[in-house]
């Protein structure tokens, strides 16, 4: 059972899922419904593709410049790789004969019914193309993973990168998102996620604390006497382009989790999803630039792309349920977080490059335990269970994965390499040759 099988046929949108009324008739014809929601699974997962390269370049402006490539490679190869797993294994892991807990274990392949004249009633029942669903949930799996790289950037090894990117996009993350979106046990229980705050956002968190823990911080961030170090990004022009490609991305990422757009009420609630969503990250935004200037007496840029995104994060749980005002709350809220979350886990000397872990994680987690203040269907309890489960799993596998590859093939560059750049150690190509020693350029 798929997220969109679970949630919608034809016209039956993820409303049902919240507990308000569905429409009573189709308004548009089988066929033209089918045609709808396919091109809905695909324009919206057009827009959550490119999230991935909102990912390169937030990562690629907030890390130095001689790590600057190194994340421009590891987000193509993360989406590359998130791809061809979640075709081989992770689609039907997550969605197919899941008994509750888990699904197949076998490749993905289409199965829509015969397209013809005779036989249409059979797709039209299905409600959509198969290949459309399996895109729209494919670009999730590769946003999760992109989570991590910005977490453990400037000191990874690539190799040992991908290999846990392979088993977070095949295992981890399918079989927690069995339990909700697979019609597992979490969501018998009444747990709700609408898109993804806990199911994707903090899945990339956990994974990536994991691997920050494992991995240590990077040479000289944190001094002897616990004073934090900073190290700025390279190019913010760059990380400010990345964050409005991500924000423009997260109209797909939710407003395609309305699942449906066979009928005038899904097209009515995926506008009210893209208001909520952008009010949430606005809401956000202005957190941040007040209290940045209240705390620090200087508004801080890169405290303020995160703070957006902190409310983007926040508000993917419910996007569609809240009033506009109550959407704002809620990514003001997130950028609250994303403030006072830097810090904590700078005291607990865990070196997060992007800033990812106050983003995902922490406003992941609120933005969850926010559903049932605009849905009365959801409950506190309920939520929290769904927290705590989905935390424990994707926290204590990706520490079992992240320890297997230290002890096996390590993790971590040298102190040389860190030095130098990971651009020239592991990759021997810099992304800004002019600026390198003895270059004639400007």
């Amino acid at each position: 059972m798929t997220k969109s099988k679970f949630f919608a046929v034809g016209g039956v949108t993820a409303a049902l899922a919240l507990g308000t009324a569905a429409p009573a008739h189709a308004e548009v014809t089988a066929e033209t419904a089918f045609i709808l929601n396919s091109l809905s699974f695909l324009m919206h997962g057009f827009l959550v593709m490119f999230m991935a390269a909102g990912f390169c370049l937030l990562e690629a402006g907030l890390v130095r410049t001689k790590n600057t490539s190194m994340q421009l490679l590891k987000n193509i190869a993360i989406y590359s790789v998130a791809g061809i797993m979640f075709w081989a294994l992770g689609y039907n892991l997550m969605y197919m004969d899941v008994n509750g807990w888990i699904g197949s274990f076998m490749p993905w392949s289409a199965a829509d019914p015969a397209i013809t004249e005779a036989g249409f009633d059979a797709a039209a029942e299905q409600g959509y193309a198969a290949g459309s669903d399996w895109f729209f949930q494919m670009v999730f799996v590769a946003a999760t993973a992109s989570i991590v790289s910005g977490t453990v950037a400037e000191r990874i090894k690539l190799w040992p990168f991908m290999l846990f990117t392979v088993v977070l996009t095949a295992i981890i993350y399918p079989i927690q998102g069995s339990w909700t979106w697979g019609g597992g046990w979490l969501t018998e229980m009444g747990f709700s996620d609408f898109a993804g705050s806990s199911i994707v956002h903090s899945v990339g968190g956990w994974a990536a604390l994991a691997g920050a823990i494992v991995l240590g911080a990077r040479k000289g961030k944190y001094g002897p006497d616990g004073r934090v170090n900073p190290i700025p990004g390279s190019n913010l022009p760059l990380a400010t382009a990345g964050t409005f490609i991500l924000w423009l991305g997260w109209f797909g990422f939710n407003g395609g989790s309305q699942l449906a757009m066979g009928s005038a009420a899904d097209i009515r609630d995926i506008a009210t999803i893209y208001i909520n969503t952008n009010l949430a990250a606005a809401g956000g935004a202005v957190t941040v630039m007040v209290l940045t200037q209240l705390i620090y007496k200087k508004v801080d840029l890169t405290m303020v792309l995160n703070g957006a995104l902190g409310g983007l994060v926040s508000i993917t749980a419910a996007p569609l349920t809240p009033e506009p005002s109550l959407a704002i709350i809620i990514g003001a809220v997130g950028g609250v977080l994303v403030v006072f979350a830097v810090p904590f886990f700078d005291k607990l000397k865990i070196d997060d490059v992007v800033g990812a872990l106050p983003v995902h994680l922490v406003c992941g987690i609120w933005g969850t335990l926010a559903v049932p203040l605009s849905n009365s269907d959801a409950s506190f309890v309920n939520q929290i269970v769904g927290i705590a489960a989905i935390g424990a799993f994707t926290f204590t596998a990706s520490l079992v994965v992240w320890l297997i590859l230290k002890v096996t093939v390590g993790i971590r560059v040298s102190d040389e390499e860190e030095a130098l750049g990971l651009d020239k150690t592991e990759l021997g190509l810099e992304a800004y040759p002019e600026f390198g020693a003895g270059s004639t350029g400007r």
